[in-house]
């Protein structure tokens, strides 16, 4: 029954329970009874049942701990893989993909990592069979734990499954199926991250960098295996090899019994002497100088993949990947929108008016615009093709756009307003003869 296991099969209709170290005594359906281990408390019987538990033990005080059951709300499965509770079960498994690769124990070192997993797992198992689903939709965590066959699956088991072991395949633990495998299969290593700021230029037509990588290598001493030049791992006498220990206490209501990583071998089943240049760990931090080829039409954000190039591998697995994430510098001239280059030019009204050609600066270098005459203040002039290859596809570019800026002069000397004025007598002549 979950991670707890009775003894004994509570055959009486109502159980008393202690719920303190004091004489106070509250009498309870077997079906109300919480079983508590250090993996977690599990419930069985309808919501009635649960509220009468939570209410009886409440009033014995949650000060008085002493020996007290202890006592938590239902789990909320959709909560645990972060869906809705209407989502679907590409939804479901996607989730629960992204966050048992986050939480499995072999590559998560986290003290709760271990607990989380399995919670994850348990809640995959539940929403991704309809009717273990349906059951909990009506009745809660009492509709998927309290009738035969109701235990969990080893979620090491469920995990291998999806992602075939690569990351270990330590076996079942806190009732989950029972002793299983040693963490000794090949772990894939983590994937690194790098930020490169590049120039603008560098961003449209692409570039080479070298950059230095800190990551972590196999060690070369030990060649990756941890243990000291010479010296022969033995196996474990806490776990006999398995990787695991297995804690039994008897309580009141039974035994309980838990299944825990090896402390002394740390679930590898074996005891070796350490390599003094890793330390036991088989890798080491280095520096590494990687040649990337940024390509064109990059952007400010982009992400480059360089397979391989991550930390090493555990045991012989597959070295990680490195992420190198791009900053773009600004440019003073122009501005990037997709795989347009837009720019702004400043003309007098007497070039608008009457045209003129204008030397503008494009990614190609300088580059003769002519401005037709009569060109309106906040027109834009497209230059085909002057733009930023697409990306992936270097062939195909953007275009270079043009905004006219019509600078019309603040102050004007006498004979300018008197020409001016003229011009303007000549205007109203001109519109009164139509």
């Amino acid at each position: 029954m979950g991670t707890a296991a009775l003894a004994s099969p509570l055959s009486r209709l109502h159980a008393t329970v202690a719920l303190s170290s004091g004489s106070e005594r509250r009498n309870l359906s077997p079906s109300s009874i919480a079983y508590a281990s250090s993996q977690g408390t599990f419930f069985s019987g309808n919501g009635a049942s649960r509220a009468a538990f939570l209410s009886a033990s409440s009033r014995g005080g949650e000060r008085r701990r002493g020996n007290a059951l202890v006592v938590r709300a239902d789990a909320d499965y959709y909560s645990v893989l972060g869906v809705e509770k209407n989502a679907d079960k590409s939804q479901i498994k996607s989730a629960y993909r992204r966050l048992a690769r986050k939480y499995h124990p072999d590559v998560n070192k986290a003290p709760e990592a271990e607990t989380k997993f399995k919670e994850i797992s348990n809640a995959y198992e539940v929403l991704s069979d309809d009717e273990k689903r349906s059951l909990y939709d009506r009745f809660g965590e009492a509709g998927v734990k309290g009738g035969a066959g109701s235990e969990f699956n080893n979620p090491f088991d469920l995990f291998e499954t999806f992602f075939g072991g690569r990351m270990g395949g330590m076996g079942g633990m806190g009732g989950m199926g029972g002793m299983g495998s040693r963490r000794t299969a090949p772990v894939q290593g983590d994937d690194e991250r790098y930020d490169l700021t590049i120039d603008f230029l560098e961003a449209v037509f692409g570039s080479e960098k070298q950059i230095d990588v800190s990551r972590m290598e196999a060690c070369g001493t030990c060649k990756g295996s941890g243990a000291k030049a010479g010296t022969t791992p033995t196996t474990c006498s806490s776990c006999n090899g398995q990787g695991q220990v297995v804690s039994v206490a008897n309580t009141p209501l039974g035994m309980f019994q838990q299944v825990t990583t090896c402390p002394r071998c740390g679930g590898s089943g074996e005891i070796s002497t350490p390599c003094p240049t890793c330390s036991g760990g088989g890798r080491v931090r280095k520096s590494k100088q990687v040649t990337l080829k940024v390509p064109a039409g990059v952007d400010n954000g982009s992400r480059l993949r360089v397979r391989g190039e991550g930390d090493a591998g555990l045991r012989g697995g597959p070295p990680g990947d490195l992420y190198v994430f791009l900053s773009v510098r600004p440019d003073r001239e122009l501005e990037r929108k997709g795989a347009d280059i837009l720019q702004t030019l400043k003309v007098s009204y007497l070039e608008a008016i009457l045209g003129t050609t204008k030397q503008v600066r494009t990614v190609d270098g300088p580059v003769d615009l002519k401005v037709p005459a009569g060109t309106q203040p906040g027109s834009t002039l497209v230059m085909a093709k002057r733009g930023v290859p697409v990306l992936g596809k270097p062939n195909l570019r953007g275009d270079h756009l043009v905004k006219v800026q019509v600078e019309i002069p603040k102050s004007l000397s006498g004979e300018e307003r008197k020409l001016i004025e003229q011009l303007e007598e000549m205007s109203k002549s001109k519109a009164g003869s139509r």
